[in-house]
């Protein structure tokens, strides 16, 4: 955690926002308490407690593990989903996914085995496993 010295106040950076910009490929990991909006290109496992929003123009080839999904462009991997999925009509998904709540809007492409339960394991920012239980 970084410490803001003039308010003597940790910043909440779950609020904050990252972009992974069209045009943009990034290769390896990523670990973050901020949400994701990709509307480029990622090779790699991706890591949040929060929201990832995958654009149109958006891919992903590795693991997913968040608490919300929105997903237009295309998924290759594993997804773990601790909340909501919401596939819209322009997404295609080949792999896994273990989530909770599931919507699929007419048109996407869902070539995946899916598990859907009341609590879903996943990765802490030290890369330990945690349950969490949903209601």
């Amino acid at each position: 955690m970084f410490s803001d010295n003039r308010k003597g106040k940790t910043p909440d950076l779950s609020t904050q926002q990252n972009r992974i910009s069209q045009g943009t490929k990034i290769v390896g990991n990523i670990n973050s308490e901020g949400g994701f909006r990709i509307d480029g290109e990622v090779e790699g496992n991706i890591s949040t407690s929060n929201k990832i929003v995958i654009g149109k123009n958006g891919i992903v080839h590795g693991e997913l593990s968040c608490k919300d999904a929105d997903i237009e462009g295309k998924v290759n991997g594993k997804l773990t989903i601790t909340n909501l999925l919401s596939l819209k009509t322009s997404s295609q998904i080949d792999g896994e996914v273990t989530v909770s709540k599931l919507a699929v809007e007419p048109g996407a492409i869902f070539n995946a085995t899916c598990e859907m339960r009341d609590s879903v394991k996943t990765l802490t920012k030290d890369g330990k496993k945690q349950e969490e239980k949903i209601a």
